[in-house]
């Protein structure tokens, strides 16, 4: 029953859309064969087996119910896995790898994404039973008609979908959603009523897209939030954002040395140009316009120092590498985060791979990761590991060896060994600041590491405790206190974690509500956002700046994507803190 009778049917088994008009004579015959199989065998039983008109089941498809009925021109795809009882209406679809288990009854057009899994049963979990002797139990799943079910979905048993429902990707379904549902997250809660218009520079959710690993994006807030009010204000604020984005980079702009300055009266920086790329694409969706974009590639990566890799500051001696590829601190260190985000977001690289990095072994960088200051100086620490590992993600990008053979997965086997499991993090706090170095570093290091790479963290939950036990810390989140790193700190591992636990959901919700209202407020018209206050006055601090606004920018969309609201914004980070994966880990060295 599993394996294919003809290569020839491949293409119908991954796109049965396709069967009804491409479909030779052989290929129709050789369904019907499988059909009759199915009506006739395999311990299913004529009775319980019913195919409406052009319906198509996959050759690949693990198919072993104990009632089946397909409506007419209703398809099961590759890889499919269906068992229990299972009744569809007609023009429904379970696209490849979906799980449909249970007792499980569809409307009429239900289209289920790839890799979802509808899964109508449940067993118990009392301490008494090894879990495996557990009753099972089956409430049943019901979907209405003209339903869209986004990749990757999980709808658990006892629900009830409404009709013309969309449930967005990643969406985890654990109560029953009345028709019309706009839905995503995890939990699934409603974004909007389908028939809603949407409001300007609002995009529709797409359920075959990203999801942001299960956290809404574009949604009705909750902890808090009242949806109406704070999604006009994201979308106003967005429209005047992008409208003044051009302005804003002309304040910044030097003709006369061609190099941008983070704010009038500031020296030219890498960093400057860079943020301004990212401004750029964020609200114009463009290079900035002062350059052609090839122009502005050509410029930073004429920065590179060859035998390094490394980049200077302007008019800066080359950096000297440190005893395992980086140095421990300053600007260089930095600039492999964004020169390298930057010539990316211009369809551009590196020229040279970061080879003080390539040559790093896996003993010199265990031994230089014992080395950091973790105990009172954690932001540091982290900040290493986040150049580190994102020069390792540039060469792999490069095509060059990231690191010496085992240096990568030495770098997570000790990250992972010294996380602390009652904080989730690396350090200690600090009588002079609490928990702000820890959670700093923990931003810094997570977002080189873990996020870039696309892998969990380790001990989630204990991180949103400790993160929001700091949130509450008056020296740096007082009114008027807080600053753009404090909050980027705070919100992006709270939006990290909320892709693998609801823990503390609501709490971390409520913050973010709070947080978002005051973001807002700091955009001044024409100049964008200032940084924030700095305990020790340097740094950009209360002046708008082009490195005020490009993390503010981030900031708002990442508390405007836990409460569910981002696109409301229009805009989605791409570059330094983009929320997808920068590139997977799959098979091979990092």
């Amino acid at each position: 029953m599993n394996q294919p009778e003809s290569d020839d049917d491949g293409l119908f088994d991954h796109c049965p859309w396709l069967y009804a008009q491409q479909a030779t004579a052989e290929q129709r015959a050789a369904q019907e064969r499988r059909q009759k199989r199915l009506l006739g065998g395999a311990g299913a039983g004529a009775a319980s087996v019913r195919l409406g008109e052009g319906c198509f089941v996959a050759e690949t498809a693990a198919v072993y119910p104990e009632h089946l009925s397909l409506g007419d021109r209703s398809y099961i795809a590759a890889h499919a896995y269906v068992t229990g009882e299972i009744r569809t209406g007609a023009d429904c679809t379970i696209n490849p790898f979906t799980v449909v288990r249970g007792t499980v009854t569809l409307g009429n057009g239900v289209r289920i994404g790839a890799h979802s899994s509808l899964l109508a049963f449940n067993h118990g979990f009392s301490p008494d039973l090894p879990v495996h002797q557990q009753p099972v139990t089956s409430a049943g799943i019901t979907v209405g008609d003209d339903v869209w079910i986004g990749s990757h979905v999980v709808v658990v048993d006892g629900v009830t979908i409404g009709d013309h429902c969309v449930i967005g990707a990643g969406a985890v379904v654990t109560k029953d959603l009345p028709a019309w549902t706009v839905a995503a997250g995890n939990p699934a809660r409603r974004i909007r009523d389908r028939r809603e218009p949407r409001g300007a520079g609002q995009r529709a959710v797409v359920p075959g897209g990203v999801a942001a690993g299960g956290v809404a994006s574009g949604g009705v807030g909750s902890g808090g939030v009242a949806s109406g009010g704070v999604a006009s204000e994201l979308s106003a604020f967005a429209d005047d954002a992008r409208a003044q984005a051009a302005g804003l980079l002309d304040r910044c702009w030097q003709p006369g040395t061609g190099r941008y300055v983070d704010r009038p009266g500031a020296e030219p920086t890498v960093r400057a140009h860079c943020d301004a790329v990212e401004i750029a694409a964020l609200l114009l969706g463009q290079a900035p316009p002062h350059l052609p974009a090839a122009e502005h590639a050509a410029r930073l990566r004429a920065l590179q120092d060859p035998g390094t890799g490394l980049v200077p500051e302007f008019g800066a001696a080359p950096p000297v590498p440190g005893p395992a590829g980086l140095p421990q601190d300053g600007a260089s260190a930095y600039h492999v985060l964004c020169v390298g985000y930057a010539l990316d977001l211009l369809g551009s690289s590196f020229a040279h791979p970061v080879h003080s990095v390539r040559t790093t072994t896996a003993d010199r960088l265990v031994a230089h990761l014992a080395e950091l200051p973790w105990h009172d100086r954690a932001w540091h620490a982290g900040a290493w590991v986040d150049s580190w590992a994102t020069a390792a993600h540039w060469n792999r990008r490069l095509g060059a060896e990231a690191a010496a053979p085992g240096a990568p997965e030495a770098l997570f086997g000790w990250l992972h060994t010294h996380a602390d499991p009652w904080t989730g993090m690396w350090g200690s706090p600090t009588s002079e600041s609490g928990r702000l170095q820890m959670v700093n570093g923990y931003y810094r290091l997570t977002r080189g590491s873990f996020a870039q790479f696309g892998l969990p963290v380790p001990y989630a939950e204990r991180v949103i405790d400790t993160v929001l036990d700091h949130a509450r810390d008056p020296r740096h989140f007082a009114p008027g206190r807080e600053n753009a790193c404090n909050v980027l700190d705070v919100i992006h591992p709270l939006w990290l974690c909320a892709r693998q636990t609801t823990h503390r959901a609501e709490e971390a919700r409520s913050w973010a509500s709070a947080q978002l209202t005051a973001a807002l407020r700091r955009w001044q018209p024409g100049r964008g956002f200032p940084f924030g206050p700095t305990p020790d006055g340097t740094g950009p601090g209360r002046e708008p700046g082009l490195q005020g606004t490009e993390m503010w920018l981030a900031i708002v969309w990442l508390l405007a994507d836990l409460v569910g609201l981002a696109d409301e914004l229009g805009y989605r980070p791409r570059g330094i803190h983009r929320p997808e994966p920068a590139l997977p880990v799959g098979p091979g060295p990092l």
